[in-house]
């Protein structure tokens, strides 16, 4: 019902079958079973007690979970950007860990993996350092490689399905990288204008499942070089990939820098709660830690 209210009026009509007076009566059937997400009125106090249910996924990184004002929110988009080497992967691989540890907040894990790099054994000494069993973590992580924009645009719905036929709770929601496949299947200007387009309804998308199941999403994204940045005197020329659109869909904002040996520094560069800062934190054999 809350994914009929969120969806609009095209999206629904694109379904065989459906003509005007039926979406009219399906959206009123709707309606009267939930009103959750049909864009009525709320004050402030009841959003407040909404918020009561939210929780977060740590980091594995006490410094990192401070910057982020506990850790990965649920129903918020947080994008961790970066060059190469800089932690973004181990970051997913730690957070695939620690979503299932707490009593409250634990759940399974979606791991979307875009560039292959996903490892189920590297999983097996951040369960040790977490002191849980690796078979059991294993098992509560649902992973899905994708090869193009097409499969990663269809994945909301094949993981609310999956979620609905689980019956079991689910944390977190990985994407390692959100615009991998988009760089090599769009290419030119000629194709930026559709590439953003349909980039930023699958994150519409992401968001309202994230909303629809108290879910935390986790978004990896790469960087591209800023010709015009040595030109103005820019610290760090490189910026992420995907422009305003991923800007603007995403509720917090994290780039990664390299540091001393395995030191790695984020940097907060949006949250609808939390001021601009840095963190240090490292990466070892088990995964993301404090400095």
């Amino acid at each position: 019902m809350e994914a009929l209210q969120q969806a609009t009026k095209r999206e629904v009509l694109e379904v065989k079958g459906i003509t005007e007076a039926r979406l009219a009566a399906l959206m009123e059937a709707a309606g009267k079973v939930s009103s959750a997400h049909a864009g009525r009125f709320k004050t402030a106090a009841q959003l407040r007690e909404e918020q009561a249910q939210l929780y977060h996924v740590s980091t594995g990184s006490k410094e990192l979970d401070a910057l982020l004002d506990g850790g990965l929110q649920s129903k918020f988009l947080t994008e961790v950007y970066g060059e190469y080497r800089c932690g973004k992967t181990q970051l997913c691989a730690t957070a695939a860990v620690t979503a299932q540890l707490d009593t409250h907040s634990g759940g399974k894990v979606v791991y979307v993996d875009t560039e292959g790099n996903f490892s189920p054994e590297r999983l097996r000494p951040i369960c040790e350092r977490f002191g849980v069993a690796a078979e059991t973590v294993l098992d509560n992580i649902i992973v899905a490689r994708v090869y193009n924009t097409d499969q990663q645009e269809a994945l909301p719905q094949l993981v609310e399905a999956q979620i609905d036929a689980d019956g079991a709770p689910y944390a977190l929601i990985i994407i390692d990288s959100l615009t991998a496949l988009w760089r090599v299947d769009f290419s030119g200007r000629g194709e930026l204008s559709e590439r953003q387009q349909r980039l930023g309804k699958h994150l519409n998308q992401l968001r309202k499942l994230a909303e629809r199941h108290n879910l935390a999403v986790l978004l990896t994204n790469q960087v591209m070089s800023d010709p015009a940045g040595g030109m103005t005197f820019v610290p760090d020329p490189k910026k992420p990939v995907g422009g305003h659109v991923v800007a603007h869909a995403c509720n917090v904002r994290v780039s990664l820098r390299k540091g001393r040996e395995q030191e790695r520094v984020a940097k907060l560069v949006d949250h609808p709660c939390m001021p601009e800062a840095d963190a240090t934190f490292v990466l070892g054999v088990g995964g993301v830690g404090d400095a």
